[in-house]
């Protein structure tokens, strides 16, 4: 979704790379960082009605399908789920969602985020704290960024 959302706001100048990225990274150490990222996307743009009412619309435009969806589902899940194609459909999506989340990190975040070894060093020791070490998301982006403000001030 990364690229694809990227190309729409930033492309035509609703929004600076920067302050995509930067919204990106914020909004991955909350849960349903998806939502919470168009809520960003619709308050900080500069098209539209921007401020608390471009949030909410943003908000509501990326929750509203996914509720009609469950609505319209949900009576026939049971019989759904007992159907081995759409297990198979289902395993499929799951793969699928593995390579489009490794694309979203190669571009833009490998691409324009790690721009030397220090950066890298700090990329990789953020994924240490969260992999190994298990701190929580939101600990580790505040360590993040207080880090890329140390490069950026000795750089």
């Amino acid at each position: 979704m990364l690229p694809l959302l990227q190309g729409e706001v930033v492309g035509p100048g609703w929004i600076g790379r920067d302050l995509f990225l930067a919204g990106y990274g914020a909004a991955q150490a909350v849960p349903g960082p998806l939502f919470t990222f168009s809520a960003y996307l619709g308050a900080a743009m500069g098209f539209g009605p921007g401020g608390w009412a471009g949030g909410l619309l943003c908000l509501l435009a990326v929750f509203l399908p996914s509720f009609l969806l469950v609505i319209g589902v949900l009576p026939f899940w049971e019989q759904l789920r007992r159907m081995l194609p759409v297990r198979q459909a289902l395993s499929g999506v799951n793969a699928a969602v593995v390579g489009l989340l490794l694309a979203a990190f190669y571009d833009p975040v490998w691409t324009r985020g790690i721009l030397s070894p220090a950066d890298f060093v700090l990329g990789l020791t953020a994924f240490a704290l969260l992999a190994f070490w298990r701190l929580p998301p939101w600990l580790v982006v505040l360590l993040a960024g207080v880090g890329g403000a140390a490069l950026g001030a000795v750089g």
